[in-house]
């Protein structure tokens, strides 16, 4: 039965403009009270990627909390043992990505200087003894428990797509040039699809939400318990910024570190 939990939540939040970009393009947004996260990155490349991430970022924080009371009476469902509360979160969600969506591109379809901009998107909402992530793109939500790490996201990238469908194996991927060539972005066109996921959380539990400026220096997933395992969370998303940094900062980098505490 899952049931409802007094767990408290605490996070840290830090971006940087590495040391390639002269603008930054990625947005976050945390809120421990509501227990609800979000990492975008604006499509490199493209125009106003800066404006696509906010914006998104924004439309998918007032969709969320204009449907509080809704998620609050669906978590007490959840509570009680209502399996299918959490679908219905998770389609809320959903909902709530695919408005932003349309809200991005008809943005651009307004404004030729605005034309084509889009961002990655990956949220976290935490009810209960749940987290549910949903995502476009290739920002990565990561669940550190103790010494194992495990990547909720998926990257919906082209490199990521053929090593799936058996086009290309995981050694050629790790050599292959276009690795950051994204297949979904929200505002890319006027309608995208959006994955969900749920699982458990328990005390002790730190999650992290990241732009690819920090997971594509990653050499392993030791590296994200490395990073986020333990220690002040403050130290724990600058190390991560420095990390990045470190190894070429060639992408703008964030890094939202989240931890469950009884």
């Amino acid at each position: 039965m899952i049931r409802s939990s007094g767990l408290r939540l605490l996070s840290v939040g830090r971006t940087d403009i590495g040391r390639r970009r002269q603008i930054n393009e990625d947005a976050f947004f945390r809120d421990d009270a509501r227990g609800f996260y979000i990492v975008a990155d604006g499509v490199g490349g493209h125009n106003k990627g800066e404006i696509a991430s906010r914006e998104a970022v924004e439309q998918l924080r007032m969709w969320v909390y204009g449907a509080a009371r809704d998620i609050d009476r669906l978590a007490g469902r959840v509570a009680e043992g209502d399996r299918e509360g959490v679908w219905e979160i998770r389609r809320l969600l959903e909902c709530g990505v695919k408005s932003a969506c349309y809200m991005v591109f008809g943005m651009a379809e307004l404004d030729p200087e605005k034309k084509g901009m889009s961002t990655t998107l990956s949220a976290l909402l935490i009810r209960g003894d749940l987290a549910f992530a949903v995502h476009v793109g290739d920002s990565r939500v990561y669940r550190v428990r103790g010494p194992q790490c495990l990547q909720l996201t998926e990257d919906h990238t082209l490199i990521n797509y053929k090593v799936k469908h058996g086009m290309m194996t995981r050694t050629e991927a790790e050599r292959a040039t276009g690795r950051n060539v994204i297949t979904r972005a929200v505002g890319h066109k006027d309608y995208v699809q959006v994955d969900t996921v749920d699982l458990d959380i328990a005390p002790g539990d730190r999650f992290l939400l990241c732009s690819d400026g920090l997971h594509g220096y990653f050499t392993s997933d030791k590296e994200v318990v490395e990073l986020c395992s333990d220690g002040p969370l403050e130290e724990c998303a600058e190390a991560a910024i420095g990390l990045a940094n470190q190894r070429g900062g060639k992408d703008n980098i964030t890094a939202v570190v989240i931890e469950i505490q009884e």
